[in-house]
């Protein structure tokens, strides 16, 4: 019987142990998209205790605590910090077969060492000292853990009233030398986006926002038009401070071609009163903002990233309590498939369209989005429509093996740009060590099994594109 989490761990065939420990294993990571706090980054962060860096904003977890009956006091109440761990180790041996059961074994392992026993109540305390040590050192503030964890860059998800201070000063630290890891932010603007403004608790919400976003763009928002200027002014300042990415999250897509600006205009003006609008004007107006988010994008050469399908916030509850990003999110079901295409080719047609990363929460929608983007392809830029990586529910062996054979199916795996956390935490690295071990193990089955050739520096090479070099090509940092 093989040992858990060994070296072999995923890797069934030795061509895959080859693969992994030739090629993949000591690859540099580029995490295009995470949700690291800047400010931590910045300020080199020392986390006091395992809690704090483990549970303290993993939505994952909090979730699993739920679902065993763990009360809200004790996943983000009152609690001690102990106390939150103690009961993360009681459940832990209840999350046989989910992936919380191999991230934790492999969080513990790296950076931490811990290889020799699992998490549970009789070995808590041990762990909990063991790595509380480690925590208090320079090693594991949160630059020393990307450095041992062999991170090249990182771009976070920033919103456009942001100020972006931290990242300033984090790009001056890597222009001296003293930190080498790039962090960038990434523009997400989802916010922006009149979204909720058929209640008025959301017309409410977005004039508040839109306060902010005067403020910060030095733009006095009194129409749409002016909402546009204020738009492209937050993106060229995101641009001069390194962002080359942009992000927006959607529960289903929606999309129609830019309505006559007077038609915008008049929308917006009863916003502005403080009035609701229909769902119909909330799709006319985020639609033109959708565009100008393209042609920005495609204008300063950044890459789209467009999140598909997550029902958000389902807990009336736990949001009162909590907030948002509390781990009462699940999958939403529903057609977008011929409203994306229309927005893609609408910015294709005016040569418009920039790289774009398309990612869906619904596995249901693998082959009709993976199929969809590779239409888009115009023989400029290598693998430019990329079908993402395993995304949230999805960032899991099963649904990596998924993402990965949807792809070789219908498109070019050997352009893939790989991985990335999609996370909160420091920890989180090793789901890169994760995804490069499926990786391997898939093409290296297949190479014993006589369906790739038996060629390492070919096989091998394409392994070092997908774990690092293709992004490193594709997002032209």
């Amino acid at each position: 019987m093989k040992p858990f989490i060994s070296e072999s761990f995923l890797l069934r065939t030795e061509s895959a142990k080859r693969l992994y420990f030739d090629y993949a294993q000591n690859e540099r990571i580029i995490d295009y998209h995470c949700h690291l706090v800047p400010q931590e980054i910045a300020s080199d962060r020392q986390f006091e205790n395992l809690t704090q860096i483990w549970l303290g904003g993993d939505h994952y977890k909090w979730r699993a605590l739920r679902a065993a009956g763990v009360p809200e006091d004790y996943i983000t109440g009152g609690a001690s910090d102990w106390d939150k761990f103690l009961r993360w180790a009681e459940v832990c041996p209840l999350t046989v077969r989910n992936p919380l059961f191999h991230w934790t074994a492999l969080e513990l392992n790296r950076p931490f060492g811990i290889n020799d026993r699992f998490l549970n109540p009789s070995t808590a305390r041990p762990i909990w000292d063991e790595c509380n040590a480690k925590l208090a050192t320079p090693e594991f503030s949160a630059r020393g853990i990307m450095r041992q964890m062999n991170v090249e860059l990182v771009c976070t998800t920033d919103d456009p009233v942001d100020s972006l201070d931290a990242h300033r000063r984090l790009a001056t630290d890597f222009e001296s030398g003293s930190f080498p890891v790039r962090v960038l932010p990434t523009f997400r603007p989802d916010k922006v986006f009149p979204r909720n403004c058929s209640t008025p608790e959301g017309v409410v919400s977005y004039l508040v926002y839109l306060a902010k976003l005067s403020e910060a763009s030095d733009v006095d928002i009194s129409s749409f038009a002016a909402l546009r200027v204020a738009f492209a002014k937050r993106h060229a300042f995101f641009h001069s401070v390194g962002a080359r990415l942009s992000d927006c999250g959607f529960e289903l897509f929606q999309w129609r071609e830019p309505s006559a600006p007077a038609s915008l205009e008049s929308s917006f003006a009863r916003l502005l009163k403080g009035e609701t609008i229909s769902e119909e004007e909330i799709v006319a107006l985020s639609s033109a903002l959708l565009v100008d988010l393209g042609r920005l994008n495609a204008e300063k050469n950044w890459t789209s990233q467009l999140h598909i399908g997550a029902m958000r916030n389902n807990s009336t509850r736990v949001m009162k309590r909590v907030g948002v990003d509390a781990g009462c999110d699940s999958i939403v079901d529903g057609s977008y498939g011929k409203q994306l295409s229309r927005y893609l080719d609408f910015l294709d047609k005016d040569d418009k369209l920039p790289r774009t990363i398309v990612y869906n929460l619904n596995p249901d929608a693998n082959y009709m989005l993976a199929t969809l983007v590779a239409n888009f392809n115009d023989g400029t830029i290598p693998g430019k429509m990329q079908y993402g990586a395993g995304w949230w529910f999805l960032d899991q062996k099963n649904g990596m093996e998924e993402q990965l054979e949807t792809l070789s199916n219908t498109g070019l795996l050997s352009l893939f740009v790989g991985m990335l956390t999609d996370s909160r935490s420091f920890l989180s690295y090793t789901r890169h060590e994760y995804f490069r071990r499926i990786l391997c193990d898939l093409l290296g089955g297949e190479m014993e099994a006589g369906l790739l050739p038996n060629d390492f520096e070919w096989i091998g090479g394409i392994v070092r594109d997908v774990c690092h070099n293709n992004a490193a090509r594709y997002f032209q940092f």
